[in-house]
């Protein structure tokens, strides 16, 4: 019997094949902590009795969510994450990089066929190079810290297809959502997605990372993509059969598969207040919103910030909207100032914040009040998340965000 690329990179780990509800102890290759809970693994880890880090190299902790800090309790998160970090000898931790997730693929911390695990539930991002990555809670990373290993049980995995060419004005932010809304919220309860088809294999990296980013949305555990050589590029490694072998098998078991044609796929939007409430954007033309955002560990990238540029060139936000835009890292930052990008959001009228997760997570600047309703790039729109539980939230690609962000309403990017 064939193996799902989740089985093949849980079999190597172990060092013999493993199935489906299988439990086994797995030996970690990275693991990330970000600063709302750095204050809480720290606690927790001097509770085990632990006395150093299995590998300080393999551990990275990164500022993202409270930069730069808008309450004062931030500061605390930062300082007790500088003494842990000097107390045991870890080198790896930014500051004012950018977003944990698009950092640890960005600075290199994550490869084909590594097992990582990071305090945050959107680390299934890093399947997006074939890696088997996934969130769990502080008490988890706590035990890994002193020991490299953690349990799981072997995934079951839905195989999905992409088969053709997108339409010029949809993303694979519309994909994802609308998989999302085809599975529900629960669809993919600790199950891995596999995605392939010819419209998978000619996306960017930065376009697959955005798919893997989203798959907690619908439960799973993990998402993965078979690595190839933009993966190769983009991790600065040698695309070797160890790389290329991470692919399903022919005759791999999948508790479901799930085909769709690319030229089927229009602009969606995730409406309030659930990520799996999918609707096409036509269904809400015309209605008015008061703030776009572009940006977040989803849709963050340079490529996003060039789609919006696109549409933004030579036009202006409507009168009366907010367009914010973060940048996922401050290597984007400083690419779409090279290239113009910024120069061209800002004409529009955009205001361009440093690089973290901002607004998606109601932090730093942006937040909204009962009765507006804002379009935005991110991963959820759960009641309160942007401001209060009146807020209504629809999540959008770049594109459809950009051209929200002129029309001052929510409408169908044109793109020829």
């Amino acid at each position: 019997m064939g193996q799902t690329i989740i089985e093949k990179i849980v079999s190597r780990n172990v060092g013999h094949d493993v199935h489906p509800g299988d439990i086994v102890t797995v030996n970690v290759d990275r693991v990330m902590i970000h600063d709302i809970f750095i204050p809480f693994v720290a606690e927790k880890f001097e509770e085990m009795g632990f006395q150093k880090l299995w590998d300080p190299d393999k551990v990275v902790l990164i500022y993202d969510h409270l930069v730069p800090a808008s309450q004062v309790d931030d500061t605390r998160h930062f300082h007790v994450g500088n003494a842990f970090a000097e107390k045991y000898g870890m080198k790896n931790v930014h500051r004012s990089d950018g977003i944990c997730h698009q950092l640890m693929t960005e600075a290199l911390y994550v490869k084909p066929g590594n097992i990582v695990f990071g305090t945050d539930s959107h680390t299934t991002t890093y399947g997006c190079v074939g890696a088997f990555s996934s969130g769990i809670g502080y008490t988890e990373m706590a035990s890994i810290l002193g020991t490299g290993t953690m349990w799981i049980k072997v995934p079951e995995t839905i195989k999905v297809v992409v088969e053709g060419t997108l339409p010029s004005n949809v993303t694979s932010k519309d994909i994802i959502l609308r998989l999302i809304g085809d599975l529900r919220a629960d669809g993919a309860t600790y199950q891995a997605l596999e995605f392939s088809g010819d419209t998978i294999e000619n996306m960017s990296v930065a376009s697959r990372m955005t798919m893997s980013n989203m798959a907690i949305e619908a439960g799973a555990k993990c998402a993965l993509f078979t690595p190839d050589e933009k993966t190769a590029e983009y991790c600065e490694i040698e695309l070797t059969e160890k790389e290329t072998s991470l692919k399903g098998d022919a005759d791999a078991r999948y508790i479901r598969e799930i085909h769709y044609k690319a030229e089927d796929f229009v602009p969606v939007l995730a409406c309030p207040s659930q990520v799996d409430n999918i609707h096409p954007v036509s269904e809400w033309e015309g209605t008015p919103i008061d703030q776009v955002f572009i940006g977040s560990c989803t849709n963050g990238r340079l490529e996003d910030l060039q789609k919006a540029a696109s549409i933004l060139r030579g036009k202006k936000v409507a009168p009366f909207v907010k367009l914010i835009v973060t940048p996922a890292s401050r290597k984007i930052y400083e690419q779409a100032l090279e290239d113009g990008t910024l120069a061209i959001l800002a004409e529009a009228g955009a205001m361009i914040t440093h690089p973290s997760c901002g607004l998606c997570c109601g932090r730093t600047g942006g937040i909204l009040t009962d009765g507006e309703r804002v379009v935005a790039t991110n991963n959820r729109n759960f009641l309160g998340r942007m401001g209060t539980s009146k807020v209504e939230i629809f999540l959008a690609s770049p594109a459809t965000a950009a051209a929200c962000a002129v029309a001052g309403k929510i409408t169908v990017p044109q793109i020829s």
